[in-house]
């Protein structure tokens, strides 16, 4: 006898499912760790290498991924239960959703802790702690809030405290309503911030460093690293979108509603780039600064430059914003599980879901103070120096979710029939479905599997 599951809503519109989709794609990775990661790679080489990848490689799967989750239409894991006993395959494929959903909820644990520095950061730079300072100075006030596990640990507490109460409200009531808002808000914190760049930065040398493509600067590296970065920054194989696909109605178009997800998610990549990069050259500050570039180098940027307490800390509520959508979005599709096979109410599943997380997260936090000297795999040389936070880090973005995602790229593209498929997809253009199961079934697990082993 079939399981019966629990029915979960719709979303209200496709409207409110883009904004929704796209603010679950639209995260740290786009701007936290994109800017830093061009800077590191040679510019506008990796930007056009990234390009090339989001539309090759990470379209293909997301649209592969939101057709999983409609026509599933329950949490990854037992979405694809669904989709895969339709086809007379094994149900063992349930391992790819569960696999998914685990790489996100994982994610969440340290993605929340970074969450909460973005918004300690709204706090002193709006009260002016980095106005007039060095630049060691407020390197120093960045190494003294990684030391302290019980500021850590508050920030952290109130971010998910937020989460919680947007989770706890439901899929319409809390989630639509919270991206309804937040969105055009953060578009319009992300024009600003580059209007500011245009009038108080060097945007000149911003535009050339993004978008000069020097050829030669394309080596094996640059295009992992880009491949990669487009996987992270679009959001598949996180079980999220499969999550957010489960409650799109039937009309919707798939194909045209991924397009628009991984172009405005790639859109502001670039724009986050543009708000950036100015103030970073115009105060000659290094581009390929790493992580540090958001939490130390743009701190003595703001806190050297005329308007630098109003945008600096607009900033920072930008980066909280992204993250808020993300966080909610990874953590929607356990949620759904737990009420689908636990039959708990929506406010317990919630509850249960994010407390583990906010407890799973004081590894991350013990990892910059109280664990900072722990190296669990100092037995194996290349991962010797990695603590807690750098196995998370490693393990989820460069073996799960390309695993992940390797995984939907076969089962859609060899283990489904392609009239299935296509009658989910409901694209008519024989010619453009034929392109993109080509995609699905060459280009993207040959360039995903190029990652692991790399990644290996």
């Amino acid at each position: 006898m079939a399981t019966v599951y629990k029915k979960h809503e719709n979303w209200s519109s496709r409207a409110t499912f883009l904004l929704a989709a796209i603010g679950a794609a639209v995260g740290l990775g786009n701007i936290w760790k994109f800017p830093y990661v061009t800077g590191q790679n040679g510019g506008g080489a990796f930007v056009l290498v990234y390009l090339l990848a989001v539309l090759f490689v990470a379209l293909p799967i997301l649209i592969a991924e939101i057709a999983l989750g409609r026509w599933g239409h329950q949490s990854p894991p037992n979405a694809m239960m669904n989709v895969a006993r339709s086809q007379g395959r094994s149900g063992a494929w349930a391992s790819v959703g569960w696999f998914g959903m685990l790489a996100g909820y994982l994610i969440a644990t340290y993605y929340s802790v970074i969450a909460g520095w973005s918004m300690a950061y709204i706090y002193k730079n709006g009260s002016g702690h980095f106005t007039g300072q060095t630049a060691a100075a407020i390197s120093s006030q960045f190494d003294t809030l990684l030391a302290s596990p019980s500021q850590l640990i508050l920030w952290l507490g109130i971010f998910m405290a937020i989460c919680t109460l947007i989770l706890f409200r439901g899929l319409q009531k809390g989630i639509e309503r919270t991206v309804k808002v937040l969105m055009p808000a953060l578009f319009a914190l992300l024009l600003a911030m580059v209007i500011y760049g245009v009038v108080e930065g060097d945007m000149i040398s911003a535009l050339h460093f993004m978008f000069d493509f020097d050829l030669a600067a394309i080596d094996g590296k640059v295009v992992l690293v880009a491949v990669g970065q487009a996987f992270f920054s679009i959001g598949v194989a996180m079980g999220l979108m499969m999550g957010y696909g489960a409650y799109l109605p039937r009309e919707v178009s798939i194909g045209k509603s991924a397009v628009i997800i991984a172009g405005m998610d790639t859109l502001v990549a670039i724009i986050a780039g543009l708000a950036i990069f100015p103030v970073v050259f115009a105060q000659g500050l290094d581009p390929a600064e790493g992580p540090g570039l958001i939490f130390i180098s743009l701190p003595n940027a703001f806190g050297s430059v005329s308007g630098g307490l109003v945008f600096g800390t607009l900033f920072f509520i930008l980066l909280f914003f992204a993250a808020l959508t993300s966080v909610i979005a990874v953590l929607e599709p356990s949620i759904a599980w737990w009420e689908e096979r636990s039959k708990l109410k929506r406010s317990n599943a919630t509850l249960l879901v994010c407390l583990s997380v906010f407890l799973l997260a004081f590894g991350t936090v013990f990892s910059f103070n109280l664990w900072s000297e722990w190296r669990p795999l100092a037995s194996i040389e290349r991962y010797a120096n990695f603590g807690y936070f750098e196995i998370l880090d490693y393990l989820t973005a460069n073996i799960m979710i390309p695993f992940c995602g390797l995984l939907l790229a076969v089962f859609v593209g060899w283990r489904i029939k392609p009239a299935a498929i296509r009658n989910e997809l409901k694209m008519q253009n024989h010619a453009l479905f034929q392109t993109w199961l080509w995609l699905l079934r060459w280009v993207a697990p040959v360039s995903i599997a190029l990652i692991l082993l790399s990644g290996l």
